[in-house]
């Protein structure tokens, strides 16, 4: 009798398929669902956003809607990457000009918590969503933070690539940058207070220039 050696198929993670890319008319739909989005959480924030007002307002079925996001907190993180990403090409345009690199990340990211400022609404929905935020939206939520990333990189302006020690910086300052958004939106923290912590983790990252 052999033994058959092939792992079962229980122990074989099941990976799903890459999606296909979108077809023109499919990205158009979805441009119009996220402006739609954003639109309602402008006004009233994350309780604005409900799944039939989007499908409404984009002038999709509601069935489709839901193809393109399973949830509310699937729309909104999806809505949270689209703004990053209109934030990413803005800065890659018109970069930061300080000559420090830490003076540089922090210029970038209090130009990010001025641009949530200006739709406060939106900023709390997408924050909120990214909170409540479970394991279904994970790939979401990973694009975020990537974008972030990017981001701050863009900002610090590595001649080569980032060491671990310097991935772990980035981290910690996008982590902050969050819980200042946070803190910001709930009101327990003013502009200024913003502003001193964002530049204070920012100088991490002078502990991992070359010597």
């Amino acid at each position: 009798m052999t033994t058959d050696s092939r792992p079962s198929a229980a122990a074989v993670p099941l990976v799903p398929p890459p999606s296909p890319p979108l077809t023109e008319r499919q990205e158009a739909r979805r441009r119009r669902i996220l402006h739609a989005t954003a639109q309602l959480a402008c006004r009233g924030g994350f309780d604005a956003v409900q799944m039939r007002e989007v499908a409404e307002t984009s002038e999709v079925a509601l069935g489709t809607l839901y193809r393109y996001f399973p949830s509310k907190i699937h729309l909104l993180v999806a809505t949270m990457q689209d703004q990053l990403g209109q934030l990413h090409e803005t800065l890659r345009k018109r970069p930061p000009v300080a000559a420090d690199p830490a003076e540089r990340v922090a210029e970038t990211l209090m130009r990010a918590f001025r641009a949530m400022q200006r739709e406060p609404h939106l900023a709390d929905a997408m924050v909120r969503a990214l909170t409540f935020a479970d394991r279904s939206v994970s790939a979401e939520v990973d694009t975020v933070s990537r974008l972030t990333t990017a981001i701050i990189l863009d900002a610090m302006g590595l001649d080569a690539a980032p060491t671990a020690e310097q991935l772990s910086v980035v981290r910690v300052i996008e982590h902050t940058w969050h819980s200042a958004l946070v803190t910001w939106l709930s009101g327990r923290a003013s502009i200024a207070q913003v502003k001193i912590d964002i530049q204070t983790v920012c100088r991490l990252i002078d502990l991992t220039a070359p010597r």
